[in-house]
């Protein structure tokens, strides 16, 4: 099991040009699918009179959760040519708009299927790739005189503390590596029992 996944900072831009047809790429870093969304609509907005908003995206760390949207080219020309170029990327938290601008000449199902590619290539090439972590969130509880033990697990492990509040009952919610969590927990658990 991996705990590190590839994916962008920010957005990034593309262009692909063939027989007078303009394909303007723009690659975001999203992290759910209403993310997806609200972006394709926006694009939808704002290119009013473009011929074609396809679209493709990866979700999740697994790359379970993807779709690619071929806006009424013919089918997988537009769509699967972009989710193409995200997985030759390994890459996820991503969606790849391309807009299209209709030049007057058909280009063939190939020849969408390339201008599709390259646009999304394009894409990526201005695009920052970035490797992240995947995270579990771990919550503790424990008494006040615990407050010590507890701090020495956080410094000896250094997950990053998202949330602490101390009172008579103390929790802290701390963000650890996936596949050091259970060490962590272990370790919470065993103060439990002292």
């Amino acid at each position: 099991m991996t705990d590190e996944y590839r994916t962008i900072s920010g957005t990034s831009e593309g262009y692909y040009t063939e027989k007078r047809s303009k394909f303007l790429a723009f690659a975001h870093h999203v992290e759910d699918v209403a993310e997806v969304k609200d972006i394709v609509a926006g694009y939808r907005k704002k290119y009013y009179d473009a011929r074609h908003v396809c679209y493709a995206y990866m979700l999740g760390p697994e790359r379970l959760e993807f779709r690619a949207n071929d806006d009424g080219e013919p089918s997988s020309t537009a769509g699967k040519p972009i989710l193409g170029q995200i997985n030759s990327n390994e890459l996820t938290n991503i969606l790849i708009v391309v807009v299209r601008y209709y030049g007057g000449v058909n280009l063939g199902t190939s020849g969408l299927i390339v201008a599709y590619r390259e646009a999304a290539a394009d894409a990526l090439a201005h695009a920052a790739i970035e490797k992240r972590k995947v995270e579990e969130i771990v919550k503790y509880t424990f008494a006040y005189p615990q407050m010590n033990d507890v701090m020495r697990i956080v410094k000896d492990m250094n997950p990053r503390i998202v949330s602490q509040t101390y009172d008579n009952t103390c929790e802290i919610v701390l963000s650890i590596r996936k596949s050091e969590a259970e060490q962590l927990k272990s370790k919470l658990a065993k103060l439990s029992f002292e």
